[in-house]
């Protein structure tokens, strides 16, 4: 049995060859398959010589060669000849040579989040290593250095900061095939991007505050007023409660609107006011409906907001709405910007109008929907939910409220199939087209990662979808999230050890008497040329301008077009003068000749025949 050293260099010979380019995997075959062939002719009864002089023929290369691989693999184990005839290393190749002042100097000027370009990086760094008599590197040669030295979780959030280290990191993807209707509802506020004006003159853009249902996608209540506040809300969860029946749950933001003691009194982290013992208990507590608080602008934890953009895109450019539309940035406003305001009456039909349109819309993608209609989808699983109706006495709780296959660009994330596969090696892959190769009837197995040329990369697993409403499934994703940005940002602090200050104070400035002026020369490019006095214009200048001024205020006079008539009529004037032995110039019989020959000439003539055969 070979000992445990010799058994863990094999393996990384054979983890290292599955990482070589095809190409080099190509030549070590080769030369196995030539050395396999030498063997066997000397098995057969050859010489060696022979055999080695043969193979070498065959394969037009030199004997020396041949024997150069047998003492590549002598002593060596036969099944691990392959890894051994890899042309050059097997594996990385390090950090190039570079003094470890200048590399350090290079990183902290080059990772920073005022994402300096390289080329200036570089010049500051040879302007120190000038002082220091240092012999630097090229710049690809560093850059080559950042990308297998530096990890890119750590390159990320030197140069790109916290908000793209996130997206390295694969977002939880939350099925909703275990909820049904009325399950779950969410909720948010949208400011419409046209002008409306108000019953009172006053003109501004509307604000709705919408309910959704989360298992189906289908728009539920919604009230519209001049800001987001907790009578819109109060109002829309009515409208809802009214037509549909009481939501078991409510997902939405800690925004003052949502989080109002009116609404949610008594509900626990509401992180909102003062809270007192003696608060009234709000609507949603009174009926008995979870309230789960969302990350503010998260499309992830409150799908609504995904909705909303679906209304800036398409409803807010109705053709009703045409020149009150704001555009949906300052540097995204139309030509027609504040040109008319559209009435609150008419804006509140379209809207409503639209938002039918936007439940009742078939080919619906969602695993949900699968081709439907938010409206089918719902009204599938309504009829079979058990879905708790309102009492009277429970409606004027909310009328009478109390005060009180390419690789993800984001993260590297690989989608087959609709099933997603991720590894932290896949990070370095954003963008990139691979190959994979997995098993059909196991896909929620690892599949293997491959470059395009044949380099594998890694074994992904594959990332299992969690519940919607999967607390513990969400806190864990939270915590593993929040090591990886832990580690990230130590690996981000090992990479650099100087700070930007530390390296604009080796860097010398350039004084005065760097600059040698040539002696004799005169150092003043733009000589000064004193104004001259405005002279009287002559009487001869001041016609010769006036001739130059009518010329270009009368207007041109333009010659009549000719037409293809005019031209077929100009030919037979020439031909008849040539009939009648007149004198014609050379010009135009230079042009008779050319248009006799086009296909305009031999129209026109048609129709003149045709014209004197009917009589006309």
């Amino acid at each position: 049995m070979e000992e445990p050293d010799k058994e863990t260099r094999r393996e990384e010979l054979w983890e290292g060859y599955e990482r070589l380019p095809e190409r080099r995997k190509e030549v070590a075959k080769k030369r196995l398959a030539a050395l396999l062939s030498v063997e066997a002719m000397i098995k057969a009864g050859h010489e060696a010589d022979f055999a080695y002089g043969r193979v070498a023929e065959e394969l037009k290369t030199s004997k020396s060669s041949v024997y150069k691989w047998r003492a590549k693999v002598r002593g060596k184990r036969r099944d691990d000849w392959l890894v051994h005839l890899v042309d050059g290393r097997i594996g990385s190749m390090g950090r190039a040579e570079c003094s470890d002042e200048a590399w350090e100097i290079f990183k902290a000027d080059y990772l920073r989040l005022e994402r300096p370009s390289a080329e200036s990086c570089y010049r500051r760094l040879k302007r120190i290593g000038r002082e220091k008599d240092w012999k630097l590197p090229s710049l690809k040669t560093l850059l080559r250095n950042i990308a297998r030295g530096i990890p890119i979780e750590a390159r990320v959030l030197c140069r790109e900061g916290e908000e793209e280290l996130d997206n390295l990191y694969p977002a939880q993807r939350r099925s909703k095939l275990h909820l049904a209707a009325m399950m779950a509802n969410d909720v948010d506020g949208h400011r419409w991007d046209d002008w409306v004006r108000w019953p009172d003159g006053e003109t501004m853009r509307p604000c709705m505050v919408a309910i959704r249902d989360v298992f189906s996608g289908k728009f539920l209540g919604w009230r519209v007023d001049k800001t987001e506040n907790r009578e819109a809300f109060r109002l829309a969860f009515g409208d809802v409660v009214e037509n549909w029946g009481i939501p078991e749950a409510m997902y939405m933001d800690n925004g003052r609107a949502f989080a109002s003691k009116w609404m949610t009194g008594g509900v626990a982290n509401r992180y909102r006011y003062k809270i007192k013992e003696d608060d009234p208990v709000g609507i949603l507590k009174t009926l008995g409906v979870e309230v789960h608080w969302t990350t503010p602008y998260s499309g992830q934890s409150k799908p609504i907001e995904r909705a909303f953009r679906d209304f800036c895109g398409t409803h807010a450019k109705h053709p009703a709405f045409a020149g009150a539309w704001t555009g949906n940035s300052p540097e995204n406003k139309p030509e027609n910007y504040g040109e008319r305001a559209v009435d609150l009456d008419v804006f509140l039909d379209v809207v409503a109008s639209e938002i039918r349109e936007h439940n009742a819309r078939s080919g619906r993608r969602t695993e949900t929907c699968n081709g439907r209609s938010f409206d089918e989808t719902f009204a599938e699983s309504y009829t079979k939910a058990q879905v708790r109706r309102a009492s009277p006495s429970q409606r004027r709780l909310w009328l009478m409220a109390a005060e009180g296959v390419t690789a993800s660009r984001k993260n590297g994330e690989i989608t087959l199939m609709g099933n997603r596969y991720w590894d932290a090696a896949l990070r370095g892959y954003r963008g990139e087209k691979l190959t994979v190769r997995f098993d059909p009837q196991a896909l929620k197995k690892p599949l293997s990662v491959y470059r395009l040329d044949n380099v594998f990369i890694v074994e992904a697993a594959c990332i299992e979808d969690a519940g919607f409403d999967d607390v513990e499934a969400a806190q864990e994703h939270n915590r593993t999230r929040a090591k990886f940005r832990k580690a990230s940002k130590e690996m981000a602090k090992a990479a650099v050890t100087m700070t930007p200050q530390e390296v604009a104070a080796l860097v010398p400035s350039f004084e005065r008497s760097e600059v040698r002026l040539t002696p004799g020369i005169p150092q003043i490019v733009t000589p000064f040329i004193p104004s001259k006095p405005i002279q009287e214009r002559s009487a001869e200048e001041k016609a010769r301008l006036d001739a130059v001024a009518k010329r270009y205020t009368e207007p041109k006079v333009t010659a009549p077009v000719e037409t293809a008539a005019d031209r077929y009529r100009r030919a037979v004037t020439i031909e008849e003068s040539i009939d009648a032995g007149e004198v014609v110039s050379d010009h135009d019989l230079d042009w008779l000749d050319l248009y006799t020959q086009s296909a305009e000439y031999r129209s026109q003539k048609r129709i003149a025949n045709y014209k004197v055969a009917v009589g006309q």
